[in-house]
């Protein structure tokens, strides 16, 4: 993985074959990242997405193998059990130009990973809510 820093925010290249959320998170951990937001595209493989199912209170999982255009990340960092965790969302593109995503759980650069992280430098929380059943933003209320 290569990065620049610039102002409060990063580019970084995540390289083939590396795990993307794995390599965020740990550049986030190192960093004292605990509150941001994220964003990507690039050439993906070996994709985990979901969608969350309310009534169940789980995901539904899909995975995808093959190569994939990575049209869209985005995603936050906030504190999840006192480390940096990164929520995420994708679009990914395949080679007959039909679109699908959801919550990315982890993917794998097949050809180029280029994202940009902003730095907020405070900190935020997720906490669970157990309506929901997710760690939700823990936020000021208006």
């Amino acid at each position: 993985m290569q990065f620049q820093k610039i102002d409060n925010s990063y580019i970084v290249h995540v390289e083939k074959g590396e795990k993307v959320m794995e390599k965020l998170t740990q550049f986030c951990i190192d960093r004292n990242i605990t509150s941001g937001q994220l964003s990507g595209i690039g050439a993906v493989k070996n994709v985990d997405i979901g969608a969350y199912d309310l009534a169940s209170k789980d995901y539904i999982h899909k995975k995808y193998d093959s190569i994939l255009e990575l049209l869209s990340f985005q995603g936050n960092v906030a504190i999840k059990d006192n480390e940096p965790f990164i929520h995420a969302h994708i679009t990914l593109g395949n080679h007959h130009m039909e679109v699908s995503g959801g919550h990315l759980f982890e993917m794998e650069v097949a050809a180029v990973g280029e994202f940009i992280i902003h730095d907020f430098k405070d900190k935020t929380h997720r906490e669970l809510d157990k309506d929901i059943g997710l760690a939700t933003l823990s936020l000021c209320k208006i």
